[in-house]
């Protein structure tokens, strides 16, 4: 790891004849000289950050030269940053200040170069093993790249860094950039499943889907407590704003930005905002966010059963229900509840979902219901493209739920005395002989299907989704029912719901 000496000022050096030579009216600060990057900075903004910066006082060269004593970057990219730095003409590099964007916004906030501090800085991230740890042993020496072929613990032994990959994977999502997203969660689903916890990094050495990136944050973490580059997303004002925004039930990133651009930050400015015309989906989810932004319980979601289930089997007694979900995977909290429910017979299921809707309408409580009849068509199968959703009947409801029909009452805050609250149940209905596939992908967790899907196109040459499994070299279906077939037709050892929140 580099370490750039922590000081505010910089040592005076002679100025070589080749430097640039900017303004120096009104100069405050002789010893501090800036270079900022243009590389993503791009030539526009470095110009006008420039002109602020000397409008302050400070001396900003145009040319990067031995005089520089701080170089401002906008490109948090470690090891490309470095490259590019390191091929260039300047030998005082090691003693220079290599800092993002943030250090050069706090001093011009203050009106003077702030000291810096070790969240300003752009490290190298050194992956040689240190010669404290080349006697400790790894722990395992082959864990697969593909999460179908792990089993996740009961307990996240390395919580700190899946915690720090969520924050990266969720900062990339709002990006759009898909790419750094699904690295930063394989990265977390690889640790998710180590039954020891990573206390150095020669134990992460043979592990696989831990790129140069996801090594830094390790490194970072080991050495410091934390990853200050997560620190940094944590308190970014987009990324909150963002992430506030995406919490509303029917609100997805591209919404989310869109609101973010106009200037609204806050709930309240979205309802205020005239020209902004929310969808029901996005009404309930303002209208009931207190309840559906709150965790649902296991006992909750059991309550929720027994409601589905008696208004199902109201309608068709030899109905199928199953819970599937967070809580299938053994989860004690969850953010709503999903079922399947079919039939034994083929097509009696079509209308089932209708039926059900009604029944719970009729009730009274039903407060949000969304129903998406089914669009599948057998003759389309199989399917080249990942699809997140199936073609199945489905629905998206919130019911009402109430203290009295979960054994131990509502998870309430101490102040609610209405004695129910609003919950988000899903309700999928497949044709019997697809049960066994809606199941598997119902059930999550979501890296865990998508690795599931990528083990059987990349490693079997077949196609796998919640309608089917295509086998492309003997260009046939493969019938199941129940999950342990669909596993086996994959050459696969069969992995139990809780172990796999990959």
């Amino acid at each position: 790891m580099f370490h750039a000496p922590i000081v505010p000022r910089a040592r005076k050096r002679s100025r070589p004849a080749e430097a640039s030579a900017p303004r120096r009216e009104g100069v405050k600060f002789e010893d501090v000289r800036l270079y900022l990057v243009e590389r993503k900075m791009g030539r526009s903004r470095r110009s006008f950050l420039t002109e602020l910066a000397r409008s302050k006082g400070f001396i900003v060269e145009d040319v990067l030269s031995d005089v520089v004593t701080h170089v401002v970057s906008e490109d948090s990219q470690a090891s490309s940053l470095w490259a590019w730095l390191k091929g260039g003409p300047v030998k005082n590099l090691p003693v220079m200040h290599v800092l993002d964007i943030s250090w050069f916004t706090d001093s011009m906030r203050e009106g003077k170069p702030v000291a810096v501090e070790t969240r300003h800085l752009i490290q190298v991230c050194v992956l040689q093993i240190r010669h404290n740890e080349a006697t400790t042993p790894t722990p395992m020496s082959t864990v697969s790249q593909y999460a179908c072929q792990r089993r996740t613990t009961t307990q996240n032994n390395n919580k700190i860094f899946t915690d720090a990959f969520e924050v990266l994977a969720e900062s990339h999502e709002f990006n759009d950039m898909e790419g750094p997203c699904l690295a930063f969660r394989r990265a977390a689903s690889v640790l998710k499943s180590l039954p020891w916890t990573v206390q150095n990094l020669r134990v992460t050495e043979d592990l696989p889907c831990l790129g140069e990136h996801s090594m830094c944050v390790i490194e970072e973490i080991l050495q410091h407590g934390r990853s200050f580059e997560v620190e940094k997303i944590l308190s970014d004002e987009r990324y909150q704003i963002l992430k506030l925004f995406t919490s509303v039930f029917g609100v997805g990133p591209k919404t989310a930005e869109k609101w973010y651009r106009r200037g609204l930050r806050s709930f309240s400015d979205v309802l205020a905002e005239p020209s902004i015309h929310l969808n029901r989906m996005q009404q309930s989810g303002f209208l009931h966010y207190g309840d559906i932004s709150r965790a649902v319980s296991k006992a909750e979601a059991q309550a929720l059963g027994n409601i589905i289930d008696e208004a199902v089997h109201a309608i068709t007694p030899d109905a199928i229900l199953t819970l599937t979900g967070g809580f299938r995977r053994g989860k004690d909290f969850g953010h709503d509840v999903d079922f399947i429910v079919t039939t034994p017979q083929l097509g009696k299921e079509e209308r089932l979902l209708t039926s059900v809707i009604d029944r719970l309408k009729h009730q009274g409580i039903l407060l949000y219901c969304e129903y998406q009849a089914s669009t599948f068509d057998e003759s389309k199968l199989p399917s080249h493209r990942f699809e997140a959703m199936d073609h199945f009947a489905k629905c998206f409801l919130i019911l009402r739920l109430e203290d009295s029909q979960v054994d131990g009452g509502l998870q309430t805050a101490e102040e609610d005395r209405r004695g129910w609250r609003a919950v988000r149940v899903d309700l999928v209905s497949p044709p019997v002989d697809r049960y066994a596939f809606t199941l598997l992908g119902w059930s999550g967790s979501r890296q865990f299907e998508r690795d599931l899907r990528r083990f059987a196109r990349m490693e079997r040459r077949m196609l796998l989704d919640n309608h089917a499994l295509y086998d492309k070299t003997k260009k046939e279906f493969l019938a199941a029912t129940t999950e342990k077939d669909i596993f086996a037709h994959l050459g696969l050892e069969y992995i139990e719901p809780w172990q796999r929140n990959a």
